[in-house]
């Protein structure tokens, strides 16, 4: 009896008893298995449950090849947009008081509150052949929404909070005091940011793109709505293998997924790198 209530009431001043600490651990563990690995596992099973040749015949297939270019294509355009707001807006709002900065904070948030899906509509309505505006296109012979530029601007919607979230609370750490150093000493604003500024976040700000860059990569809401799903044109990665699974091609479905899996993987894996060279440990 008396070793069963050390068990349970053993602890120091910082940990829990030992049979707290492994129940919490394995409970953890457990759910981690039961929504993380368990699926991840399924995807690559029945990505290769025909062989491997099924399975290099589901990524190479002229419409997932095209699916591939495009996902690329309007990641390769979103994130560097993202990239450029995010500095100038976290720059402005942690090195600068004006008036609306409360508004602009707020306005990062935004995507994180609004459905994707409700943002790929608001495109819609805003440039569709049935708006105003989206008349106007069409008489000039420009198209938006079903093509290109439509995937890349409701991406740039979804995405652009990750690398200003990322920057803005990095620079409010730093404070001015370097940069207004450096203008005292006679460097104009170019030379601080790129001496100065650039380096103290060139950390936080590759994180920030790493996680810009698998949503761009992954997102389906925005995307669905904008894009029409016209098969080997407008269709991501994520749309394809929806068609693919709508198709019941299961194998050729989970052979595509694994490609955004695998890209799940290498995010986590460089995610961790960059937290060990912030000095961050479980911060995200």
């Amino acid at each position: 009896m008396k070793l069963i209530n050390n068990i349970f009431t053993s602890r120091s001043s910082t940990t829990e008893a030992p049979i707290i600490r492994w129940a919490f651990t394995l409970l953890g563990l457990g759910f981690l298995t039961l929504v993380v690995a368990m699926p991840l596992i399924a995807v690559f099973f029945e990505a290769f449950r025909k062989g491997y040749d099924a399975y290099i015949a589901g990524i190479t297939d002229p419409y997932a090849i095209s699916a591939i270019k495009l996902t690329l294509l309007v990641a390769g355009i979103a994130v560097p947009l993202n990239v450029v707001f995010g500095i100038a807006a976290s720059w402005a709002i942690a090195k600068f008081e004006f008036r609306g900065k409360h508004i602009l904070i707020t306005l990062i948030d935004m995507p994180f509150a609004v459905s994707p899906v409700i943002s790929g509509l608001i495109y819609v309505l805003l440039f569709g052949i049935h708006s105003v505006l989206g008349a106007w296109l069409v008489a000039h012979g420009v198209q938006i929404i079903f093509a290109v530029p439509g995937l890349v601007i409701a991406t740039v919607f979804v995405t652009f909070p990750f690398v200003a979230r990322e920057l803005i609370p990095l620079m409010q750490e730093q404070g001015t005091e370097e940069e207004e150093a450096a203008i005292l000493l006679g460097a104009t604003g170019w030379q601080t940011f790129i001496r100065i500024t650039l380096p103290n976040i060139k950390w936080g700000l590759l994180y920030g793109v790493l996680l810009c860059n698998a949503r761009a990569m992954g997102e389906f809401g925005a995307v669905s709505v904008v894009s029409g799903s016209i098969k080997g044109e407008t269709t991501t990665i994520p749309l394809h293998v929806e068609i693919l699974y709508n198709e019941y091609n299961f194998v050729a479905a989970f052979a595509v997924a694994s490609i955004l899996s695998i890209l799940a993987l290498v995010t986590l894996v460089l995610k961790r790198v960059l937290e060990i060279k912030t000095g961050v440990k479980g911060k995200h």
